[in-house]
């Protein structure tokens, strides 16, 4: 049997690989418009990239909440960050400096070159590694930040331990990640996990029961699993609708396996079998 570093290593090698290819960069720059790379809030659009940014603007008015007032004295590392959308947002709207910590250099690339063109290279700094072995000093940040990226991980709770980590005593973990339902029968979300080659996904117990066992206070969770099947059936409909576009840069085997993936997230989803939210948690 692997060892945790074994597993950390090969599902990161695994992730490295995926999002730096061309099928999947050029599937999600378009579908999702090239900032964000996460699920959405649908109650008031249907466009998922104004969804996803709904989902930024909503953690970062829990986050300027519960700080009274994120500002330019604050320092944020967004770990998993993408594009660096969501790093962008907080920057521009909060004055605050935001590490991107991602895996992926393609992504890197294009996060690097979109906050220059926006001119936040100043407040914005891109960082290749993994979240398993943050590339920083203990007790450096006032906020870390992620979104639907954990989920990658194949040793989740070294994750938290880093997290806790790197933040400053109070300071605040806020996070998105695709879940398990907390009752969740076993073996229904196989499909899931062999295409996202996972053996499990955390949930919402797991990261109160291991947060709380580390001392974190929970400020906030909001259960907002009705978005995640509206996200991914939102996703497959127009990547359907722009396949043609798709095609040209992204071969048709992948998106075929897209597709059946994002039917997997929805089946499961409207099941009852996942969960997602917005969680923030306070550092002892």
């Amino acid at each position: 049997m692997p060892d945790s570093n074994d597993k950390i290593s090969q599902l990161n090698d695994v992730a490295e690989s995926y999002y730096d290819s061309g099928d999947a960069d050029s599937f999600y720059f378009q579908i999702w418009g090239g900032e964000d790379i996460h699920i959405g809030l649908y109650d008031t659009t249907d466009d998922i990239g104004q969804a996803s940014r709904l989902t930024v603007t909503a953690m970062g008015t829990m986050l300027d909440k519960a700080l009274k007032g994120l500002g330019a004295a604050h320092k944020v590392l967004d770990i998993g960050a993408g594009y660096g959308g969501a790093a962008r947002h907080l920057a521009k709207r909060f004055g605050c400096a935001v590490d991107c910590l991602n895996i992926s250099k393609v992504q890197n690339a294009t996060n690097k070159r979109l906050t220059a063109e926006q001119g936040l290279s100043d407040k914005v700094r891109i960082v290749h590694g993994s979240f398993e072995e943050i590339p920083e000093p203990d007790g450096t940040f006032d906020v870390v930040w992620s979104q639907d990226a954990i989920l990658h991980s194949g040793d989740r709770l070294q994750v938290l331990k880093e997290v806790k980590r790197v933040l400053k005593p109070g300071g605040v973990f806020v996070w998105t990640d695709p879940m398990q339902a907390d009752d969740c029968p076993e073996g229904v979300l196989q499909p899931v996990y062999d295409r996202i080659h996972l053996d499990s996904l955390a949930s919402f117990a797991f990261y109160r029961q291991s947060l709380g066992a580390m001392g974190f206070t929970e400020l906030a969770v909001r259960d907002l699993t009705g978005q995640l099947p509206r996200h991914y059936g939102r996703v497959a409909e127009v990547m359907e609708a722009k396949r043609a576009l798709l095609s040209s840069s992204a071969s048709g085997d992948y998106l075929d396996r897209m597709l059946v993936g994002l039917n997997n997230w929805v089946k499961a989803g409207t099941a009852g079998h996942l969960a997602w939210g917005i969680m923030m948690f306070r550092k002892g």
